[in-house]
């Protein structure tokens, strides 16, 4: 898969996923990889006539433009492309009573082996969805006595599933209560958090596990140790454990933490990967070392001096393209880092969004 089609195409589905029509109004058709072009152009023509039955008249008038404009752009086409191809169209005007309508057409990089025609208020995107977004999984646990966080990093971001609380108070208790009843009530408010982990867990990567590439679990030295030793995760769960580390909270910032602590294991990653060259940047830029970035970048990519760019996705596709093809005439790596993670932001927002390492210093 080529880096530049990829991120092309996953602008293309964050732009679809951000339009809304007012109505039933946005039209999406995905053609199979080896499907006569001919039926699809003679189905929508009798889509048309359908939608001349639709009562409101300004709805009625963008679905049938919208079939009209896929069809004619259809017949550009002599034969459907050899992976299939997807086409979207729809009024997405802001504004009640104008039409601005749109179209989109996509020739993915791999085949499409779905037919679909819709008409709805959004745009199937789907089936381009799991294209672009990796299909390895790592589950990340963080966990203490109070709460947990079960996550999932995929690609180049990571997203949280489930946020659990124990309830759990600590040394404070009711007047009377004997030390060991105490002692034996925290212990069973504990092991019952545990077994709620362990079946959220189960719920969020059971049934993904052929995806499932490893576990790596974080918390204070006790807590993580009894979850990961005892019986709270399912023993297909536990097989699939590759890191146990030791971080400070458990919330959102202990699963960055967690990431970031393991980085050895999940060196796959994208965002893994990322953050360790933008960290290998970031140092390389204190002691004055081999590095550049802004408009003097594109100078070290002409001079053959660039060993691995970094560009990152904000930038627009004009300046992403031409940047990524001088770098590949050049054998000079390249990464388009997101801005969803600390060190990518920084890409963009005090870098500019271009940087390089660079084999020599210019």
């Amino acid at each position: 898969m080529d880096l530049k089609e990829e991120y092309k195409l996953r602008r293309i589905v964050h732009e679809l996923k951000n339009k809304r029509g007012r109505h039933t109004e946005l039209v999406s058709v995905y053609i199979p990889s080896g499907f006569n072009i001919n039926h699809v152009m003679s189905q929508l023509s009798d889509e048309q006539g359908t939608a001349s039955n639709i009562k409101s008249k300004a709805n009625r008038k963008n679905v049938v433009d919208a079939l009209e404009r896929i069809i004619q752009h259809l017949r550009l086409f002599k034969q459907t492309p050899e992976n299939g191809f997807a086409v979207f169209c729809g009024n997405v005007s802001e504004r009640e009573g104008v039409q601005d309508l749109k179209l989109w057409s996509v020739e993915p990089f791999e085949p499409i082996h779905v037919r679909i025609y819709r008409c709805d208020q959004v745009f199937v995107t789907q089936p381009l969805e799991e294209l672009v977004v990796p299909k390895d999984i790592y589950a990340l646990i963080a966990i203490d006595n109070k709460d947990a966080t079960i996550a999932t990093l995929r690609g180049d971001r990571y997203n949280i599933v489930k946020k659990l609380s124990s309830g759990y108070h600590g040394k404070h208790r009711a007047g009377g209560q004997s030390q060991r009843r105490f002692e034996r009530i925290v212990l069973e408010q504990s092991h019952d958090f545990k077994m709620r982990v362990g079946d959220a867990a189960t719920r969020a990567f059971l049934d993904n596990l052929k995806n499932l590439r490893g576990i790596v679990i974080g918390g204070p030295a006790g807590t993580k140790d009894d979850f990961v030793e005892g019986d709270f995760l399912h023993h297909e769960l536990k097989k699939k454990i590759i890191s146990v580390q030791d971080i400070t909270y458990t919330d959102e910032s202990g699963i960055r933490e967690l990431i970031g602590k393991s980085h050895e294991v999940l060196s796959n990653v994208q965002m893994v990967r990322q953050k360790g060259i933008m960290q290998r940047f970031m140092k390389e830029l204190v002691h004055d070392g081999n590095i550049i970035y802004g408009d003097d970048t594109e100078k070290a990519l002409d001079a053959g001096a660039a060993e691995v760019l970094l560009l990152s996705e904000n930038l627009d596709d004009e300046t992403i393209d031409n940047l990524y093809d001088k770098a590949k005439t050049m054998n000079t790596k390249v990464e388009i880092v997101p801005d969803s993670f600390e060190e990518g932001f920084q890409l963009w927002n005090t870098f500019g969004g271009r940087a390089a390492l660079l084999r020599f210093k210019i």
